[in-house]
Protein backbone atom coordinates (compact mmCIF):
# COMPACT_ATOMS: atom_id res chain seq x y z
CA UNK A 1 0.00 0.00 0.00
CA UNK A 2 1.34 3.41 -0.93
CA UNK A 3 1.87 5.98 1.84
CA UNK A 4 -0.69 8.77 2.01
CA UNK A 5 -1.85 11.72 4.11
CA UNK A 6 -5.52 12.30 4.88
CA UNK A 7 -6.69 15.68 6.22
CA UNK A 8 -10.23 16.72 7.03
CA UNK A 9 -12.30 19.03 9.22
CA UNK A 10 -11.89 18.06 12.90
CA UNK A 11 -15.56 18.42 13.90
CA UNK A 12 -18.63 17.84 11.75
CA UNK A 13 -22.13 18.61 13.05
CA UNK A 14 -24.89 16.98 10.96
CA UNK A 15 -28.26 17.95 12.39
CA UNK A 16 -31.47 19.43 11.05
CA UNK A 17 -31.96 22.85 12.62
CA UNK A 18 -28.32 23.14 13.71
CA UNK A 19 -27.90 26.61 12.15
CA UNK A 20 -30.63 28.02 14.37
CA UNK A 21 -28.54 27.01 17.40
CA UNK A 22 -25.18 27.94 16.00
CA UNK A 23 -24.29 30.29 18.84
CA UNK A 24 -23.99 27.44 21.34
CA UNK A 25 -21.95 25.37 18.87
CA UNK A 26 -19.34 27.98 17.95
CA UNK A 27 -18.92 30.39 20.87
CA UNK A 28 -16.07 28.58 22.59
CA UNK A 29 -14.21 28.16 19.32
CA UNK A 30 -14.78 31.56 17.67
CA UNK A 31 -14.82 33.95 20.60
CA UNK A 32 -16.97 37.05 21.02
CA UNK A 33 -16.41 38.99 17.77
CA UNK A 34 -16.95 37.29 14.46
CA UNK A 35 -17.16 38.16 10.78
CA UNK A 36 -20.13 36.44 9.12
CA UNK A 37 -19.37 35.94 5.40
CA UNK A 38 -22.33 35.34 3.08
CA UNK A 39 -24.03 36.68 -0.05
CA UNK A 40 -26.77 39.26 -0.56
CA UNK A 41 -29.20 36.71 -1.98
CA UNK A 42 -29.20 34.55 1.15
CA UNK A 43 -29.36 37.65 3.33
CA UNK A 44 -32.36 38.93 1.37
CA UNK A 45 -34.17 35.60 1.66
CA UNK A 46 -33.78 35.68 5.43
CA UNK A 47 -31.90 32.39 5.44
CA UNK A 48 -29.19 33.87 7.63
CA UNK A 49 -31.59 35.33 10.19
CA UNK A 50 -31.95 32.33 12.56
CA UNK A 51 -28.17 31.90 12.69
CA UNK A 52 -27.57 35.60 13.28
CA UNK A 53 -30.22 35.63 16.02
CA UNK A 54 -28.59 32.64 17.70
CA UNK A 55 -25.19 34.29 17.62
CA UNK A 56 -26.61 37.50 19.12
CA UNK A 57 -28.41 35.53 21.85
CA UNK A 58 -25.08 33.92 22.75
CA UNK A 59 -23.54 37.35 23.32
CA UNK A 60 -21.43 37.28 20.15
CA UNK A 61 -20.79 40.55 18.33
CA UNK A 62 -21.35 39.97 14.61
CA UNK A 63 -20.13 41.95 11.61
CA UNK A 64 -21.81 40.80 8.40
CA UNK A 65 -20.08 40.83 5.03
CA UNK A 66 -22.74 39.94 2.45
CA UNK A 67 -21.10 40.92 -0.85
CA UNK A 68 -19.80 37.54 -2.00
CA UNK A 69 -20.53 36.85 -5.67
CA UNK A 70 -20.36 33.70 -7.77
CA UNK A 71 -16.76 32.90 -8.70
CA UNK A 72 -15.58 35.34 -6.02
CA UNK A 73 -12.94 37.84 -6.97
CA UNK A 74 -9.74 38.80 -5.24
CA UNK A 75 -11.28 42.25 -4.68
CA UNK A 76 -14.08 40.63 -2.69
CA UNK A 77 -11.63 38.73 -0.52
CA UNK A 78 -9.68 41.90 0.22
CA UNK A 79 -12.88 43.89 0.96
CA UNK A 80 -13.99 41.26 3.47
CA UNK A 81 -10.55 41.23 5.08
CA UNK A 82 -10.54 45.02 5.28
CA UNK A 83 -13.91 44.90 7.02
CA UNK A 84 -12.73 42.32 9.53
CA UNK A 85 -9.44 43.82 10.67
CA UNK A 86 -10.64 47.10 12.29
CA UNK A 87 -13.26 45.24 14.36
CA UNK A 88 -10.67 42.90 15.85
CA UNK A 89 -12.63 39.78 14.97
CA UNK A 90 -11.76 36.62 16.87
CA UNK A 91 -13.28 34.18 14.39
CA UNK A 92 -14.92 33.77 10.98
CA UNK A 93 -18.14 32.07 9.85
CA UNK A 94 -18.68 31.23 6.19
CA UNK A 95 -22.38 30.76 5.45
CA UNK A 96 -23.59 29.92 1.95
CA UNK A 97 -22.48 28.14 -1.21
CA UNK A 98 -18.93 27.34 -2.14
CA UNK A 99 -18.14 30.95 -2.99
CA UNK A 100 -18.89 32.23 0.52
CA UNK A 101 -17.02 29.34 2.11
CA UNK A 102 -13.97 29.91 -0.10
CA UNK A 103 -13.90 33.62 0.75
CA UNK A 104 -14.25 32.87 4.47
CA UNK A 105 -11.27 30.49 4.32
CA UNK A 106 -8.97 33.08 2.77
CA UNK A 107 -10.17 35.88 5.05
CA UNK A 108 -9.46 33.69 8.09
CA UNK A 109 -5.97 33.09 6.74
CA UNK A 110 -5.17 36.71 5.88
CA UNK A 111 -6.56 38.13 9.13
CA UNK A 112 -4.93 35.46 11.25
CA UNK A 113 -1.47 35.61 9.72
CA UNK A 114 -1.21 38.97 7.98
CA UNK A 115 0.56 37.23 5.11
CA UNK A 116 0.63 38.44 1.52
CA UNK A 117 -1.94 36.53 -0.54
CA UNK A 118 0.39 36.52 -3.55
CA UNK A 119 2.75 34.32 -1.54
CA UNK A 120 -0.05 31.96 -0.48
CA UNK A 121 -1.26 30.83 -3.93
CA UNK A 122 -0.51 27.25 -4.84
CA UNK A 123 -0.04 24.04 -2.89
CA UNK A 124 1.38 24.24 0.61
CA UNK A 125 2.47 27.89 0.43
CA UNK A 126 0.12 29.35 3.07
CA UNK A 127 2.03 29.99 6.26
CA UNK A 128 -0.74 30.67 8.77
CA UNK A 129 -1.92 30.74 11.40
CA UNK A 130 -5.53 31.52 10.53
CA UNK A 131 -8.36 32.76 12.72
CA UNK A 132 -10.78 30.15 14.10
CA UNK A 133 -13.17 29.19 11.31
CA UNK A 134 -16.63 27.60 11.01
CA UNK A 135 -18.26 26.80 7.67
CA UNK A 136 -21.99 26.28 7.04
CA UNK A 137 -22.90 25.11 3.51
CA UNK A 138 -26.31 26.00 2.09
CA UNK A 139 -25.87 23.94 -1.08
CA UNK A 140 -25.07 20.25 -1.54
CA UNK A 141 -22.27 20.39 -4.06
CA UNK A 142 -18.88 21.91 -3.40
CA UNK A 143 -17.91 20.07 -0.21
CA UNK A 144 -15.87 23.18 0.60
CA UNK A 145 -16.61 22.73 4.31
CA UNK A 146 -14.19 19.78 4.38
CA UNK A 147 -11.62 20.76 1.74
CA UNK A 148 -8.26 22.46 2.12
CA UNK A 149 -8.69 24.47 -1.08
CA UNK A 150 -10.07 27.93 -1.86
CA UNK A 151 -10.54 29.04 -5.47
CA UNK A 152 -10.53 32.77 -6.21
CA UNK A 153 -10.89 34.58 -9.55
CA UNK A 154 -8.09 37.03 -10.26
CA UNK A 155 -7.60 39.37 -13.22
CA UNK A 156 -8.81 38.34 -16.65
CA UNK A 157 -11.06 35.59 -15.37
CA UNK A 158 -8.13 33.42 -14.27
CA UNK A 159 -8.79 31.23 -11.24
CA UNK A 160 -6.11 30.67 -8.63
CA UNK A 161 -6.17 28.39 -5.66
CA UNK A 162 -4.77 28.28 -2.16
CA UNK A 163 -4.32 24.66 -1.14
CA UNK A 164 -3.24 23.96 2.43
CA UNK A 165 -4.58 22.05 5.45
CA UNK A 166 -4.23 25.35 7.31
CA UNK A 167 -7.50 26.59 5.75
CA UNK A 168 -9.56 23.56 6.74
CA UNK A 169 -12.22 24.87 9.17
CA UNK A 170 -12.45 23.89 12.80
CA UNK A 171 -16.14 22.98 12.52
CA UNK A 172 -18.47 22.18 9.62
CA UNK A 173 -22.20 22.48 10.29
CA UNK A 174 -24.50 20.52 7.96
CA UNK A 175 -28.15 21.51 8.30
CA UNK A 176 -30.53 20.13 5.67
CA UNK A 177 -33.07 22.86 6.51
CA UNK A 178 -30.78 25.38 4.81
CA UNK A 179 -31.08 23.57 1.46
CA UNK A 180 -34.87 23.14 1.42
CA UNK A 181 -35.52 26.37 -0.50
CA UNK A 182 -32.77 25.79 -3.06
CA UNK A 183 -34.16 26.13 -6.63
CA UNK A 184 -34.29 22.97 -8.74
CA UNK A 185 -31.67 24.09 -11.27
CA UNK A 186 -29.17 24.94 -8.52
CA UNK A 187 -29.91 21.66 -6.74
CA UNK A 188 -29.25 19.82 -10.00
CA UNK A 189 -26.01 21.63 -10.88
CA UNK A 190 -24.52 21.40 -7.40
CA UNK A 191 -25.55 17.76 -7.14
CA UNK A 192 -23.77 16.90 -10.39
CA UNK A 193 -20.76 18.85 -9.10
CA UNK A 194 -20.63 16.61 -6.04
CA UNK A 195 -20.85 13.51 -8.24
CA UNK A 196 -17.94 14.82 -10.32
CA UNK A 197 -15.90 15.25 -7.13
CA UNK A 198 -16.50 11.62 -6.20
CA UNK A 199 -15.79 10.28 -9.70
CA UNK A 200 -12.59 12.26 -10.18
CA UNK A 201 -11.34 11.50 -6.66
CA UNK A 202 -11.83 7.78 -7.20
CA UNK A 203 -10.04 7.76 -10.56
CA UNK A 204 -7.35 10.31 -9.66
CA UNK A 205 -3.74 9.52 -10.59
CA UNK A 206 -2.56 11.53 -7.59
CA UNK A 207 0.13 9.79 -5.57
CA UNK A 208 -2.05 10.52 -2.55
CA UNK A 209 -5.06 8.57 -3.86
CA UNK A 210 -5.85 6.34 -0.93
CA UNK A 211 -8.31 3.77 0.47
CA UNK A 212 -10.15 6.33 2.60
CA UNK A 213 -10.82 8.64 -0.35
CA UNK A 214 -11.96 5.72 -2.49
CA UNK A 215 -14.32 4.47 0.20
CA UNK A 216 -15.77 7.95 0.76
CA UNK A 217 -16.15 8.53 -2.98
CA UNK A 218 -18.19 5.34 -3.39
CA UNK A 219 -20.40 6.12 -0.40
CA UNK A 220 -20.93 9.61 -1.78
CA UNK A 221 -21.99 8.27 -5.19
CA UNK A 222 -24.46 5.90 -3.55
CA UNK A 223 -26.10 8.74 -1.63
CA UNK A 224 -26.03 11.22 -4.50
CA UNK A 225 -27.19 8.81 -7.19
CA UNK A 226 -30.11 7.60 -5.07
CA UNK A 227 -31.31 11.05 -4.04
CA UNK A 228 -30.49 13.68 -6.64
CA UNK A 229 -33.71 13.28 -8.61
CA UNK A 230 -35.82 13.37 -5.43
CA UNK A 231 -34.06 16.52 -4.26
CA UNK A 232 -34.52 18.24 -7.63
CA UNK A 233 -38.13 17.29 -8.28
CA UNK A 234 -39.35 17.35 -4.65
CA UNK A 235 -37.31 20.01 -2.96
CA UNK A 236 -39.20 19.63 0.32
CA UNK A 237 -38.00 16.04 0.84
CA UNK A 238 -35.91 16.37 3.99
CA UNK A 239 -34.49 12.87 3.66
CA UNK A 240 -33.24 13.50 0.14
CA UNK A 241 -31.89 16.93 1.06
CA UNK A 242 -29.98 15.51 4.02
CA UNK A 243 -28.59 12.66 1.93
CA UNK A 244 -27.39 15.09 -0.73
CA UNK A 245 -25.71 17.29 1.89
CA UNK A 246 -23.96 14.28 3.43
CA UNK A 247 -23.00 12.90 0.01
CA UNK A 248 -21.53 16.25 -0.97
CA UNK A 249 -19.46 16.33 2.20
CA UNK A 250 -18.17 12.77 1.72
CA UNK A 251 -17.21 13.59 -1.87
CA UNK A 252 -15.47 16.70 -0.54
CA UNK A 253 -13.44 14.63 1.90
CA UNK A 254 -12.52 12.28 -0.93
CA UNK A 255 -11.29 14.86 -3.43
CA UNK A 256 -9.65 17.01 -0.75
CA UNK A 257 -7.17 14.16 -0.36
CA UNK A 258 -7.27 12.57 -3.83
CA UNK A 259 -7.48 15.64 -6.06
CA UNK A 260 -9.77 16.20 -9.04
CA UNK A 261 -8.59 16.28 -12.63
CA UNK A 262 -9.52 17.21 -16.21
CA UNK A 263 -13.26 17.73 -15.73
CA UNK A 264 -12.49 20.57 -13.35
CA UNK A 265 -9.56 21.84 -15.42
CA UNK A 266 -11.80 22.20 -18.48
CA UNK A 267 -14.68 23.60 -16.43
CA UNK A 268 -12.64 26.50 -15.04
CA UNK A 269 -12.43 28.53 -18.27
CA UNK A 270 -16.19 28.12 -18.68
CA UNK A 271 -16.84 29.60 -15.26
CA UNK A 272 -14.01 32.13 -15.15
CA UNK A 273 -14.57 33.61 -18.61
CA UNK A 274 -18.30 33.16 -19.18
CA UNK A 275 -19.49 33.20 -15.55
CA UNK A 276 -21.33 29.90 -15.85
CA UNK A 277 -21.98 28.40 -12.38
CA UNK A 278 -19.31 25.91 -11.40
CA UNK A 279 -21.60 22.89 -11.11
CA UNK A 280 -23.08 23.48 -14.54
CA UNK A 281 -19.60 24.04 -16.01
CA UNK A 282 -18.60 20.61 -14.74
CA UNK A 283 -21.79 19.01 -16.05
CA UNK A 284 -21.23 20.43 -19.54
CA UNK A 285 -17.87 18.72 -20.00
CA UNK A 286 -18.27 15.66 -17.75
CA UNK A 287 -19.37 12.99 -20.24
CA UNK A 288 -16.93 14.21 -22.88
CA UNK A 289 -13.93 14.08 -20.53
CA UNK A 290 -14.94 10.62 -19.32
CA UNK A 291 -15.24 9.37 -22.91
CA UNK A 292 -11.74 10.74 -23.57
CA UNK A 293 -10.43 8.99 -20.44
CA UNK A 294 -12.19 5.68 -21.09
CA UNK A 295 -9.35 3.98 -23.03
CA UNK A 296 -7.19 4.26 -19.89
CA UNK A 297 -9.85 4.27 -17.17
CA UNK A 298 -12.69 1.96 -18.25
CA UNK A 299 -12.01 -0.53 -15.46
CA UNK A 300 -11.92 2.24 -12.84
CA UNK A 301 -15.19 3.79 -13.99
CA UNK A 302 -16.74 0.31 -14.17
CA UNK A 303 -15.95 -0.20 -10.47
CA UNK A 304 -18.09 2.78 -9.41
CA UNK A 305 -20.81 2.70 -12.09
CA UNK A 306 -23.27 0.68 -10.00
CA UNK A 307 -22.71 2.91 -6.96
CA UNK A 308 -24.41 5.77 -8.79
CA UNK A 309 -26.75 3.62 -10.93
CA UNK A 310 -27.36 0.24 -9.20
CA UNK A 311 -28.94 -1.40 -12.24
CA UNK A 312 -25.62 -1.19 -14.09
CA UNK A 313 -24.40 -4.12 -11.99
CA UNK A 314 -25.90 -6.30 -14.72
CA UNK A 315 -23.31 -5.02 -17.21
CA UNK A 316 -20.63 -7.72 -17.15
CA UNK A 317 -17.78 -6.25 -19.19
CA UNK A 318 -15.79 -3.25 -17.98
CA UNK A 319 -16.04 -1.46 -21.30
CA UNK A 320 -19.79 -1.92 -21.51
CA UNK A 321 -20.36 -0.83 -17.92
CA UNK A 322 -18.07 2.18 -18.38
CA UNK A 323 -19.88 3.25 -21.55
CA UNK A 324 -23.28 2.83 -19.89
CA UNK A 325 -22.09 4.81 -16.87
CA UNK A 326 -21.03 7.74 -19.05
CA UNK A 327 -24.28 7.73 -21.01
CA UNK A 328 -26.33 7.62 -17.81
CA UNK A 329 -24.44 10.62 -16.44
CA UNK A 330 -25.07 12.54 -19.65
CA UNK A 331 -28.74 11.59 -19.55
CA UNK A 332 -29.02 12.51 -15.90
CA UNK A 333 -27.96 16.10 -16.55
CA UNK A 334 -30.58 16.43 -19.27
CA UNK A 335 -33.24 14.73 -17.13
CA UNK A 336 -32.56 17.22 -14.35
CA UNK A 337 -33.10 20.12 -16.75
CA UNK A 338 -29.51 21.27 -17.15
CA UNK A 339 -28.18 22.59 -20.43
CA UNK A 340 -26.13 19.93 -22.16
CA UNK A 341 -24.07 21.84 -24.76
CA UNK A 342 -21.66 24.75 -24.57
CA UNK A 343 -23.65 26.58 -27.24
CA UNK A 344 -26.70 26.39 -24.94
CA UNK A 345 -24.99 28.69 -22.44
CA UNK A 346 -23.86 31.26 -24.99
CA UNK A 347 -20.35 30.01 -25.74
CA UNK A 348 -19.45 30.42 -29.40
CA UNK A 349 -17.35 27.97 -31.39
CA UNK A 350 -14.80 30.74 -31.87
CA UNK A 351 -14.09 30.71 -28.12
CA UNK A 352 -13.07 27.07 -27.91
CA UNK A 353 -9.41 27.45 -28.83
CA UNK A 354 -8.82 30.11 -26.19
CA UNK A 355 -10.62 27.96 -23.62
CA UNK A 356 -8.38 25.01 -24.48
CA UNK A 357 -5.31 27.19 -24.02
CA UNK A 358 -6.60 28.46 -20.67
CA UNK A 359 -7.50 24.96 -19.46
CA UNK A 360 -3.86 23.91 -19.89
CA UNK A 361 -2.90 26.40 -17.17
CA UNK A 362 -4.59 24.10 -14.63
CA UNK A 363 -1.52 21.88 -14.35
CA UNK A 364 -2.21 21.02 -10.69
CA UNK A 365 -5.44 19.34 -11.85
CA UNK A 366 -4.41 17.89 -15.21
CA UNK A 367 -1.58 15.94 -13.61
CA UNK A 368 -4.22 13.87 -11.76
CA UNK A 369 -6.14 12.84 -14.87
CA UNK A 370 -6.16 9.13 -15.77
CA UNK A 371 -5.09 10.02 -19.32
CA UNK A 372 -2.67 12.77 -20.32
CA UNK A 373 -4.43 15.79 -21.86
CA UNK A 374 -2.78 17.99 -24.48
CA UNK A 375 -4.09 21.34 -25.66
CA UNK A 376 -5.26 19.61 -28.84
CA UNK A 377 -7.12 17.04 -26.74
CA UNK A 378 -8.76 19.80 -24.69
CA UNK A 379 -9.93 21.50 -27.87
CA UNK A 380 -11.38 18.21 -29.17
CA UNK A 381 -13.26 17.73 -25.88
CA UNK A 382 -14.67 21.25 -26.05
CA UNK A 383 -15.73 20.68 -29.65
CA UNK A 384 -17.54 17.50 -28.62
CA UNK A 385 -19.26 19.45 -25.84
CA UNK A 386 -20.16 22.35 -28.13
Amino acid sequence: MNPFIFNTTPQIVFRTGAAAGIGDIVKKKLGERILFVTDAGLRGLGLCDPALASLAASGIEVTVFDSVEADPSLATVMAASDMARPTGVTGIIGFGGGSSLDVAKVVALLCGSGENIDEAWGVGNAKGPRLPLVLVPTTAGTGSEVTSVSIITVGGGEKRGISSPIILPDIAILDADLTIGLPAHITAATGIDAMVHAIEAYASKSANNNPLSKMLARQALQLLGANIEKAVFDGQDHGARGAMLLGSMLAGQAFANSPVAAVHALAYPIGGTFHIPHGLSNALVLPHVLRFNAPDAASVYAEIAADAFPDLVSEREDEGRCAAFIERLAGLSEKLGLQSRLRDVGIGEEHLAVMARDAMKQTRLLVNNPREVSERDALSIYRAAW
